[in-house]
């Protein structure tokens, strides 16, 4: 079993600070998993510890089927339609899967096509599907412009029913940077159906709450992309998500030279400038796809893509270290440190 103390030596997004507060007559169950390719851990403030444990096996279950089933890369129904697509056939979708490609068109539409889940062959050629991390030159400029110039997007899917077919075959479907989104929402409708409405989910650093922890908020800690430890820490309470995309975990190495994990649809190549997006939004998932179009939107263009896809809590930190933050965020977080430079931007 894995130790909470390495969620911050793991290099997570965001962590589960010391907090008081919780009553005797409540404890705060905690259990880790690998899975997402990640560490999770649930936290559930209880009176029935018994049951508590129960809910979060439920829901570690759920996390095991969902990882099999929206896997980009490997066997699963994700992979069954990506297979059907690439061949020019429709395939009948599974019913947990349907609703996850409807909802990631409408948020890559809300995005400009920032956020493109149909580039799923552009992460590939870029060695970002397996396990480990790729090393060596990036791949052939002729063969990323090709896959830049099919231009394949979420619009060119079509929907009959069950049944999804794509217009154009060189889409390939790759939820990474919405489905832990709604894995964590899943999780936390499921813990508060089965009577356990204060919680923290946390998926490989994206974190979802609800509730309290106990007569306290829960108590954040956001990962320093450039260095150790935490950047900052900020209080939250009710159903609330905290998901960071950043460019120093996955990436590509070529000597000296690193190419972060998160492609820019427009070019097919890594999005370079900002090292890490938070975004703190009650919707988990579109959180998630906010902080990876966020990183590729750059750190002049991304408040006019967050106004877009309705997210005012923001933090932005880009390659030199200069943070900048939504009104909204700047009330929440307190700095461990004092950043190179703070600049408070409006995205209405």
């Amino acid at each position: 079993m894995l130790n909470r103390r390495n969620f911050m030596k793991l290099g997570l997004g965001a962590c589960l600070l010391p907090a008081v507060g919780v009553s005797r007559a409540e404890a705060v169950v905690s259990e880790e998993m690998y899975v997402f390719g990640t560490l999770v851990g649930v936290d559930v403030l209880s009176r029935n510890t018994d049951a508590a444990r129960a809910a979060i096996a439920d829901v570690s279950h759920r996390f095991t089927q969902q990882n099999r089933d929206w896997h980009a890369w490997k066997p699963g129904a994700l992979g069954d339609l990506n297979r059907a697509l690439a061949a020019g056939r429709t395939h009948e979708a599974a019913p947990d899967l349907l609703p996850l490609l409807h909802q990631a068109r409408e948020l890559a539409r809300a995005s400009g096509g920032l956020f493109n889940p149909a580039i799923g062959r552009l992460v590939g050629l870029w060695g970002f599907h397996h396990d480990t991390l790729p090393v060596g030159a990036p791949p052939h400029a002729a063969a990323v412009a090709e896959l830049v110039a099919a231009a394949p997007s979420m619009d060119d899917l079509v929907f009959g029913g069950r049944r999804v077919g794509s217009r154009n075959p060189h889409v390939q479907i790759d939820l990474g940077g919405h489905a832990k989104g709604v894995a964590l929402n899943q999780a936390l409708d499921r813990l508060a159906a089965l009577g356990h409405g204060n919680a923290l989910v946390n998926l490989g650093g994206n974190l979802a709450v609800s509730g309290s922890h106990g007569d306290r908020p829960w108590h954040i800690g956001i990962r320093h992309p450039q260095g150790e430890g935490a950047i900052a820490s900020l209080a939250v309470s009710g159903r609330m998500a905290v998901v960071t995309s950043g460019t120093y975990e996955r990436y590509r190495q070529d000597g000296d030279k690193r190419y972060p994990h998160i492609i820019d649809p427009r070019s097919g190549q890594p999005a370079m400038h900002v090292v890490s997006a938070t975004v703190l939004h009650p919707d988990a998932a579109r959180a998630d796809v906010a902080a990876t179009a966020l990183v590729v939107a750059g750190s002049t263009a991304w408040p006019e893509v967050a106004r877009k896809l309705g997210v005012n809590d923001v933090m932005i930190v880009d390659e030199a270290g200069r943070v900048q933050l939504t009104p909204g965020m700047a009330a929440r977080v307190h700095f461990a440190e004092p950043p190179a430079s703070v600049k408070t931007v409006e995205i209405a």
